[in-house]
């Protein structure tokens, strides 16, 4: 069992950034894929980043690449995600996410974040 709590999020307007965290719980958190993923008001939850276990490898959605990091520290159970260049698009409920395989479908994770709220202004 993975207990993930959420950190982060608020109002910015375009064009600021934001850090957003998650802390897992357990000892196994190194054999996780940790992934983001953010659900705007009538829309479907949607793949933001993802992160593997072990090397780091990180692969993106196409609209965050180059604005977005996702980062983890093994040592502390934590991802996190800086977010720049923020867009009024990128208003959304964002969630992190753990699989022990997971790509980039919700489905494919088992534990998830309380969620947190981020809000760009125009």
């Amino acid at each position: 069992q993975v207990q993930l709590v959420q950190s982060g999020g608020g109002l910015v307007q375009a064009g600021g950034s934001l850090r957003l965290s998650c802390v897992a719980s357990g000892r196994t958190f190194n054999s996780y894929v940790m992934a983001w993923f953010r659900q705007a008001p009538g829309k479907e939850r949607e793949f933001v980043a993802r992160i593997n276990c072990c090397g780091g490898s990180t692969y993106y959605l196409d609209f965050v690449k180059g604005r977005f990091t996702m980062s983890r520290d093994n040592a502390k159970n934590t991802v996190s995600l800086q977010m720049n260049s923020l867009k009024p698009e990128d208003t959304a409920a964002y969630y992190c996410a753990a699989s022990k395989d997971g790509g980039s479908i919700y489905g494919e994770y088992d534990y998830w974040g309380q969620g947190t709220q981020v809000t760009v202004s125009s």
